[in-house]
């Protein structure tokens, strides 16, 4: 149970390892800062974001360092880059279910899904 995240970098078909990423929790338009991390070698945070005991049912954003992490990557980017921070917000509604937010992110695209 909890929640957690993971980062596929599907320009080079890689996790994308140290990408930078801030967990809110948010309640309309404020958002409070729960978390500052860098994802590790294998693109996932070094454990659960939210264990089964401290997650609470409302509403969440995460947002992950895409340009950053493309330009660590070699990568040249056009200014302003065509993504520079992803945010995906979304719900929890049933604390005693497992959250999993993954992002799939190129420099020109991204896709997330509600994983297990």
């Amino acid at each position: 149970m909890g929640l957690s995240t993971h980062v596929l970098d599907t320009m080079h078909g890689c996790p994308a390892k140290h990408m930078h990423v801030e967990l809110y929790r948010t309640d309309g338009l404020q958002a409070t800062l729960l978390q500052s991390f860098n994802l590790n070698a294998d693109g996932r945070s070094e454990g659960p974001l939210f264990d089964d005991q401290s997650l609470q049912a409302g509403t969440y954003r995460l947002t992950f360092d895409v340009k950053a992490y493309f330009l660590s990557c070699g990568v040249t980017l056009p200014e302003p880059a065509f993504l520079d921070r992803v945010s995906i917000d979304f719900g929890v509604a049933h604390i005693t279910q497992h959250y999993h937010v993954p992002l799939l992110v190129s420099p020109w695209s991204y896709s997330t899904y509600r994983g297990s």
